[in-house]
């Protein structure tokens, strides 16, 4: 059998944009062929994700979720704006969210490669898949996020936008404060502020500020 290598996984995930776990197992049943495993994968429903993997994804929204255990965010991206607003990517996004949001899965990848809730039969990547082939645009789930909750800590989560901006404020030492948490969060998206206090600003920016401020005293 052949070694499956890292830098094999790699190239398969790049021709394909799939999961670096179900790249795996296509490389495993093809033998290591790239050109069986693509076939492999088309096969499986995946072929309008592999011929679309190569098309840029510019455009997206952040999907939030949350359980008893944990806040999910899930970054999903589109090629076009007008994708994004389609009502089968906003329900694709809010399916991937509650999912993370349920099973707290430890990566991207593990997420992309476990078993849809609402149908064992695909993975969560095998249901992209399903997106692409229903809208005919590459679909990727760029990144992922898992907050998990606990009794010393308040998570709240503001949504702009309907999902292109997204900021989640934890506080510490706290339970119970969520309402405050968002509204701090609704604060920090409308300053956009690059730093949480000022012992956080690198030593070079504040220097590079400070003498902006010197050249403009008299």
């Amino acid at each position: 059998m052949t070694e499956i290598t890292i830098s094999m996984l790699k190239q398969l995930r790049e021709l394909t944009g799939v999961g670096m776990n179900t790249c795996k197992e296509a490389l495993v049943a093809s033998n290591g062929d790239i050109e069986e495993a693509v076939t492999y994968l088309r096969k499986k429903g995946l072929s309008s994700a592999a011929k679309k993997a190569d098309r840029v994804t510019n455009e997206g929204m952040i999907g939030t979720a949350e359980t008893s255990a944990a806040v999910a965010l899930v970054e999903v991206n589109a090629e076009t704006d007008f994708v994004v607003k389609n009502d089968r990517f906003q329900e694709f996004l809010r399916n991937v969210a509650e999912e993370a949001a349920q099973t707290s899965p430890a990566s991207l990848d593990n997420f992309l490669s476990q078993k849809y809730s609402k149908d064992s039969g695909m993975t969560i990547d095998e249901y992209r898949a399903t997106v692409i082939q229903a809208i005919g645009e590459n679909i990727q789930i760029r990144r992922l996020q898992i907050l998990p909750k606990s009794s010393d800590k308040s998570i709240g989560v503001y949504t702009h936008l309907g999902g292109k901006l997204v900021v989640t404020v934890e506080l510490g030492g706290t339970n119970g404060e969520e309402g405050l948490a968002k509204e701090i969060a609704m604060h920090i998206a409308a300053a956009s502020p690059d730093y949480v206090s000022a012992d956080k600003i690198p030593s070079e920016i504040l220097e590079h500020e400070k003498e902006i401020i010197r050249s403009q005293i008299p």
